[in-house]
């Protein structure tokens, strides 16, 4: 593929690509030459070290607090080198980038390429040695962003919501498809023992017959009306807004305040929400199998540059049960954390905790023929043990696409005001036009799905 990491890609994929010689080839061909055999140890992989041609090219595009974290976690396993990184901001991506270096020893030697830095992800993606790909711009680029990557055949761990919205969560998933990478969804509880472990109570009947689920996360924020100003000097705007709608530059926006403004994401009951609503239908996936009743109300911000609620309370129904009550906190019955309740018990489950009544309930050991769950220790480990094998990851394409629908269908209920009828089949409304009008938007030209 790229003379560096050659996993096993699925022919349609592999046709026409330049794979690197195996080591033991290129042993034999040394010896058949008569080159002098001198390697040095981290070469073969001596010493528990990763021989570089084994090492999987990961690049990171978005460096604010979420991708600056995966670029330094990538820099402590040894499996994978990090060699470019990407932000629209000059300054950020090259202090990340000096960092990068400065952790490898600047050095293309036994240590591996060097990083380089980059605006734009074109120039990022073109390159023959990155295998992989960790994204972790806003919403509104996750879905261009994640399918150009597969469509030049790199693998994607992509942050959550999956896409801003729901037909764009589709054509990621198609794309998955179509393509054969390995798609990673930064939904990282899935991951994490306890929030597995509570979602295998209720599969396995060990709550009694499940009829509620009570997810509640951070509610959103207003803000005031940010100042219009002159883009920084090293900051690409244009390319900051991407298929967004063109508009001024306003000062602090493009720094976390995003989250709150609905041409880039939904708001935190899709951004934060995602991360619950994933695990409620993990384990409680008949509320992801054929039609769901939604309502709900919200409140908003009444004036400054936020748009995206600031509470609210929605219900989401499946024909025979359970029903998914998604609230913000201070709003909810139960507070933050996503907690399922059977006729016969419950488990609340929140990261670093997981109660339980009858508090027996977290002593239970699955037996053989109950139904174990997908497990995964570690999130980054989980995708490139995917990238290697071709095994499909723990937080797929499918499963971020249901939960970011939940999550935006639950928001436009409350937009809607009325109650709503949802078919997973057909990830439309039922008997609601301007509604399913809501679920795509155009895309700024130059960029498309």
């Amino acid at each position: 593929m790229n003379g560096r990491f050659s996993p096993a890609y699925p022919p349609a994929v592999a046709a026409g690509s330049a794979l690197a010689m195996p080591r033991r080839a290129f042993l034999r061909a040394a010896a058949a030459l008569g080159a002098p055999l001198i390697v040095p140890g981290t070469v073969l992989g001596r010493g528990g070290s990763v021989p570089p041609s084994e090492r999987i090219g990961v690049g990171v595009i978005g460096l604010g607090g979420r991708g600056a974290g995966h670029a330094e976690a990538l820099m402590g396993m040894d499996d994978v080198r990090l060699v470019a990184v990407c932000d629209v901001s000059r300054a950020k991506a090259e202090s990340v980038c000096s960092r990068v270096n400065a952790h490898y020893g600047d050095t293309a030697g036994a240590g591996g390429a060097v990083c380089a830095a980059y605006q734009d992800f074109r120039e990022l993606l073109a390159r023959d040695d990155v295998d992989a790909v960790f994204i972790a711009a806003p919403e509104n680029w996750h879905a261009v962003l994640s399918i150009a990557a597969m469509n030049q055949g790199k693998d994607v761990y992509c942050e959550k919501a999956l896409s801003l919205t729901v037909a764009e969560g589709r054509a990621v998933c198609d794309t998955v498809r179509r393509t054969g990478r390995v798609f990673q969804a930064g939904t990282q509880q899935r991951s994490d023992r306890n929030f597995r472990f509570a979602c295998e109570l209720a599969r396995n009947g060990y709550l009694g017959r499940v009829h509620t689920v009570w997810v509640g996360v951070p509610g959103g924020q207003a803000l005031p009306l940010l100042p219009i100003k002159p883009a920084p000097p090293d900051l690409d705007y244009d390319l900051w807004l991407g298929p967004a709608p063109a508009m001024p530059y306003r000062d602090g926006l493009c720094s976390f305040n995003w989250y709150f403004v609905s041409d880039y994401c939904a708001g935190w009951i899709q951004s934060w929400g995602v991360h619950h609503v994933d695990i409620a239908l993990w384990g409680a996936p008949a509320l992801a199998a054929s039609t769901l009743e939604v309502e709900g109300t919200a409140t908003f911000p009444e004036e400054g540059t936020a748009d995206t609620s600031l509470t609210w309370h929605t219900r989401l129904t499946a024909p025979d049960g359970p029903t998914l009550d998604f609230c913000s906190e201070g709003v909810g019955k139960y507070g933050h954390g996503c907690r399922f309740e059977g006729d016969k018990g419950w488990v609340h489950v929140v990261r670093g905790g997981i109660q339980a009544e009858p508090a027996s309930l977290l002593g239970v050991s699955l037996t053989p023929g109950d139904l174990h769950l997908r497990r995964s220790d570690h999130h980054h480990a989980d995708f490139l043990t995917g990238v290697r094998t071709r095994r499909e990851p723990v937080a797929t394409a499918e499963s971020c696409h249901l939960a970011t629908t939940a999550t935006l269908v639950a928001d436009l209920a409350t937009r809607a005001g009325r109650k709503l009828a949802w078919d997973w089949r057909q990830e439309r409304f039922l008997h609601d036009d301007p509604c399913n009008r809501l679920l795509s938007r155009a895309l700024r030209a130059p960029w498309q799905l």
